[in-house]
C-alpha cells in the first residue's frame, strides 16, 4: 500500500505531513492519492481519508491563451491600485469584442459611460488621494526597482495612515516616500532616504519627517539596518563576483562581534569598507571611488571604516 506508482495513480508521500495521523497505528508519513481523492496510511494501509476536494479548475489548457480565455476569475486585489483592480474597466479602443468599430452613435454612448466610469472609481476624497498616491508609488518604485512584494506593503502602509484619519493636511509625495522607505527596511532590502529623495519631488528631509510620523502613528517596530542587506545590491552595481560577496558577508560577521564597530555607523560605510577590504584580499581590486559611488557615501566615510575594521579585526592586507 505504500507505492502505488504502477498502477499510474498521481500521489505525493508525506506532502501532508502533521495534517492527518493514522488513528491506528498513530503513523504520520501519509500518501495522497490525487486520483481517487484518499489520504492512506503508509505503514498500515487504512484509508485516513477519502474526501478530498480538488480546488482546481474542471478545464484543462494547454497555452497560455487558452489559460486565460477559459479562466472565469478576475485578477487579484491589488493594493498598489487606488481601488485595489475591483472596478470595472472600460476600454479606451472604440471596438466591439468581434473587433468591428462602433457607430458614430455608439462611440458617443460609450464616450459618456467612459467618463461616468472615472468619475464613480474616484468619487470621494480618499479616493483621490489614494488615486494620486499610487500613480506616485509606482512611478517611484519602478524608479528605484522595487520588488512587487515591496511595492504592496508600501501600499498598505500608506492605506492604513489615510483610510483611518491618521495623517490629515500632509503631502502626499512625502507620504508615499516614507512608505517605500518603511517597506524596504520590513523587508530587508534597504533603501537609504538620499535615494529616495533623489528620484522624489520632495526633500530628504521632509521625507524622514514622514516617516517618523509614520512609524508613530502605525506602532511599527522598526528593525535595526543591517550592514549585510546593502552587500548584494552593491556587489551587483560593482559587478564583482559571488566569492567576493561571500568574504564582504564573512567580515561584517567578525564585525558585529565587536559591536562598537557597528553601533552608531552608517550600515552603508560598512558595507562599502568591507567590499573593498575583500576586493583587495581575492585581487579584485575596485577603486573607493567606485564603491563610494555606489554605496551612496563619500570616500573620506569608505577610508575611515575601512582602518577601523582593519585595525579591529586584525586583517593584513595586501601591499
Amino acid at each position: 500500500m505504500a507505492s502505488r506508482s504502477g498502477t499510474g495513480r498521481k500521489q505525493t508521500r508525506g506532502s501532508r505531513e502533521g495534517e492527518y495521523t493514522c488513528p491506528d497505528c498513530g503513523g504520520t508519513d501519509i500518501i495522497q492519492d490525487i486520483e481517487k481523492g484518499e489520504s492512506i496510511c503508509a505503514n498500515c494501509g487504512l484509508v485516513v481519508s477519502d474526501h478530498r476536494i480538488d480546488t482546481g479548475p474542471e478545464w484543462r489548457a494547454f497555452t497560455s491563451d487558452e489559460k486565460d480565455a477559459r479562466s472565469r476569475a478576475g485578477a487579484p486585489t491589488n493594493y498598489a491600485i487606488h481601488d485595489k483592480g475591483l472596478s470595472t474597466m472600460i476600454d479606451w479602443r472604440d471596438h466591439d469584442s468581434q473587433g468591428k468599430r462602433f457607430s458614430a452613435k455608439k462611440r458617443s454612448e460609450i464616450y459618456r459611460l467612459r467618463k461616468w466610469q472615472i468619475r464613480t472609481r474616484v468619487h470621494s476624497s480618499v479616493d483621490r488621494n489614494l488615486a494620486q498616491a499610487m500613480s506616485e508609488l509606482d512611478r517611484l518604485s519602478s524608479q528605484l526597482g522595487l520588488t512587487k512584494a515591496i511595492k504592496e506593503l508600501a501600499a498598505l502602509l500608506y492605506r492604513k495612515l489615510i483610510v483611518r484619519r491618521l495623517a490629515r493636511s500632509r503631502s502626499i509625495d512625502a507620504m508615499v516616500g516614507a512608505s517605500i522607505y518603511a517597506a524596504c527596511r520590513l523587508r530587508a532590502a534597504p533603501r537609504s532616504l538620499e535615494e529616495i529623495s533623489r528620484h522624489s519631488r520632495v526633500s530628504k528631509k521632509k521625507i524622514g519627517q514622514h516617516y517618523r510620523l509614520l512609524v508613530e502613528k502605525l506602532k511599527l517596530k522598526m528593525p535595526i539596518s543591517d550592514p549585510a542587506n546593502y552587500v548584494p545590491r552593491f556587489i551587483t552595481q560593482l559587478k564583482l563576483p559571488g566569492k567576493v560577496q561571500q568574504k564582504v558577508l564573512e567580515i561584517l560577521e567578525m564585525a558585529k562581534e565587536q559591536r562598537s564597530l557597528v553601533t552608531g555607523r552608517d550600515p552603508r560605510g560598512l558595507a562599502a569598507a568591507a567590499i573593498y577590504i575583500a576586493s583587495i584580499l581575492l585581487d579584485h581590486r575596485v577603486t573607493q571611488r567606485d564603491i563610494a559611488i555606489a554605496a551612496g557615501v563619500t570616500e573620506v566615510t569608505v577610508r575611515n571604516r575601512y582602518k577601523e575594521l582593519v585595525q579591529k579585526l586584525n586583517i593584513t592586507m595586501a601591499p
